[in-house]
C-alpha cells in the first residue's frame, strides 16, 4: 500500500526550477520560494513537473532541487516530484530518488508509443506502483505527452493501481472529464486536481475539482477561488477568477518564461532564466505585463503575499 499522504486538495503549485544567467541550477531562489508559498497558504507543491524544465534537468540537477524543496517545505506540507520517462524502468528509478530524498509522492504521466496502446499505459502504471511506497499523482495532460488517455482507462488504473490519490486533469475540454471520473469512479475515488495554468478553473470547480495543482504566479489567488467553492459562493468565485483571468491568459503562453518574469518580480528568483533551448520573455511582454499587473493589483506590493 502507498505510503500514508495528507489529503492532496485545495492548491498544490507547480515551482518552476530557477536558473542563474548561466543557466546553473539556482538553490537559493527554488528555497526562497518554496517558503514563500507556504506563507502564501500553500497546500503542498510540486516540483520537477512539465514547467519545472524537468525535460532540462540531469540526475544531479534532479536530486538538488529535490534535495532544496523537501528541505525547505520541512515537513509543513507535502512536496510532489515529477517522476515521469519514457521508460517504466527509469520512471521506476526516478521515483526512487525521490523516495530515497524524502518526497512525499510523485506525479507520473504515460508516455507517447508508435503504436497507441492503452493496455500499455495500464501497464505502466501497474508496474510503477508495485515498485514503490510513494502515492502517486497520476496526470493526464496529453498536450504535453501526445497521450490521449480515454475515460474507461482512467477507471481502470484508479481501480486497479492503489497507488493512484489524485488525478491531475488536463485534457481539454476538462470540465466534461472531471464531472465524467466523478461520476464513474463507484469503486474507488481518488482526488481531482485542475491543472493548465487555471485557464479553466472556474469550471473545474464547479464540476467537482478539489482545487488547483498548477503554476500560477499568484496561488493565493486560487485559494481564495477554492475558499469560495468550498462556501457555495459562486459569485465571489467568479468575480475573483473573472478579475485575474487576464493574467491567468497571459501567463498561460507556450513556454515558461513568463511565468517566470512575474516570480521574478514578484522578488522570488534572481533571474527569469530559461534553460536553452526554451525561449526568454518575447519582445514587448515586459510591458504588457506591466500593464495587465497595474490593471489587475494597482499599487498592491506582489512581493508579499495577496490579502484577498
Amino acid at each position: 500500500m502507498p505510503a500514508r499522504l495528507p489529503d492532496l486538495q485545495g492548491v498544490i503549485p507547480i515551482l518552476v526550477t530557477p536558473f542563474h544567467v548561466d543557466e546553473s541550477v539556482d538553490l537559493e531562489s527554488l528555497d526562497r520560494m518554496v517558503r514563500f508559498m507556504i506563507d502564501a497558504g500553500a497546500d503542498g507543491m510540486t516540483v520537477l513537473g512539465v514547467l519545472g524544465e524537468s525535460n532540462r534537468l540531469g540526475d544531479r540537477d534532479r536530486e538538488a532541487a529535490i534535495r532544496c524543496v523537501v528541505g525547505a517545505a520541512g515537513g509543513l506540507i507535502p512536496v510532489i516530484v515529477g517522476a515521469s520517462h519514457a521508460g517504466t524502468q527509469a520512471t521506476i528509478d526516478l521515483v526512487a530518488m525521490a523516495a530515497d530524498l524524502g518526497a512525499s509522492a510523485v506525479m507520473i504521466a504515460p508516455t507517447a508509443e508508435a503504436v497507441p496502446n492503452d493496455d500499455r499505459v495500464l501497464e505502466y502504471f501497474r508496474r510503477v506502483g508495485e515498485r514503490t511506497r510513494l502515492p502517486i499523482v497520476l496526470q493526464d495532460h496529453p498536450a504535453s505527452t501526445a497521450v490521449h488517455m480515454p475515460l474507461p482507462l482512467m477507471l481502470k488504473i484508479v481501480r486497479d493501481v492503489g497507488h493512484v490519490v489524485a488525478i491531475k486533469e488536463e485534457a481539454v475540454p476538462t470540465a466534461p472529464k472531471v464531472r465524467a471520473l466523478i461520476a464513474g469512479m463507484s469503486d474507488r475515488k481518488v482526488r481531482l486536481l485542475t491543472g493548465l495554468g487555471a485557464l479553466y478553473g472556474l469550471f473545474d470547480l464547479e464540476a467537482g475539482s478539489d482545487g488547483f495543482n498548477t503554476g500560477f504566479a499568484f496561488p493565493e489567488v486560487l485559494s481564495a477561488i477554492v475558499r469560495a467553492a468550498r462556501e457555495q459562493d459562486w459569485d465571489r468565485a467568479r468575480a475573483l477568477y473573472t478579475r485575474f483571468l487576464p493574467l491567468i491568459v497571459f501567463e498561460q503562453q507556450p513556454g515558461v518564461a513568463v511565468r517566470k518574469e512575474i516570480l521574478r518580480r514578484r522578488g522570488l528568483l534572481s533571474a527569469a532564466t530559461v534553460r536553452h533551448p526554451g525561449g526568454a520573455l518575447p519582445p514587448g511582454a515586459d510591458r504588457q505585463l506591466d500593464a495587465l499587473i497595474a490593471a489587475t493589483l494597482g499599487t498592491i506590493d506582489i512581493t508579499r503575499p495577496i490579502a484577498l
